[in-house]
């Protein structure tokens, strides 16, 4: 399982790290929390997808003081929610543009490896939700997009680590043109990592002091 998982971190982890977002004002889209590709994503979507992990949460650790210690151990999951959600529309862009797609059936045959490996299907669910926030009913999603990227990175002749694949990312970030909202950051060029925007009149009010998951 160990050399499987540390290839979902790396590109997970990468998503804080890659050149893939614009910082810009968002009062054209009210409501949205990016746009990519002249689609929204809506506040009320990420807002559903962190719920989603909190619920996944709160029924892994039922009792109150763990839960509480999950949530600050997470406490920037809404912004890593909303930069998986882009660079899932980035990289399917991405991946289209150089001819490669994913069956569903290679997705099931990934989760099963996974699964043998991780000890069963519950032992996988669980650690992609604590490792990763990535809650149950988002897993196959989730395996699916690295699989993607795996076999981007194939057809290009590279790996997920290296220029060529993030290469690839961003010249379909550009072609998406992906609008962020400056309340959960901005892209900060010249340091090619994602920085919190300065505006002290915006709050995020579900982070809470801790280390960010790895995401």
């Amino acid at each position: 399982m160990h050399r499987r998982r540390r290839t979902a971190f790396l590109l997970t982890a990468a998503i804080a790290a890659a050149p893939l977002l614009t910082a810009c004002g968002n009062d054209a889209h009210p409501g949205a929390a990016a746009v990519v590709g002249g689609e929204r994503i809506t506040v009320s979507q990420l807002e559903n997808r962190v719920d989603e992990v909190r619920a996944a949460q709160r029924e892994a650790v039922p009792d109150q003081a763990q839960y509480q210690q999950a949530i600050a151990r997470t406490g920037g999951l809404t912004r890593d929610t909303l930069h998986s959600m882009v660079l899932d529309r980035v990289l399917e862009r991405a991946a289209r543009d150089a001819g490669v797609t994913v069956s569903d059936r290679e997705v099931q045959r990934t989760r099963a490896e996974f699964e043998e490996q991780a000890g069963g299907a519950k032992a996988l669910e669980a650690a992609w939700l604590q490792q990763y926030g990535v809650p149950p009913q988002r897993l196959d999603e989730n395996l699916r997009l690295q699989v993607t990227a795996q076999k981007l990175a194939q057809k290009l002749g590279t790996d997920t680590s290296r220029p060529e694949f993030w290469k690839a990312l961003s010249d379909a970030s550009k072609e998406l043109d992906v609008d962020l909202n400056p309340r959960y950051g901005e892209w900060d060029a010249e340091k090619s990592s994602r920085v919190d925007a300065k505006t002290p009149w915006v709050k995020d009010v579900t982070a809470v002091d801790g280390p960010p998951l790895g995401l």
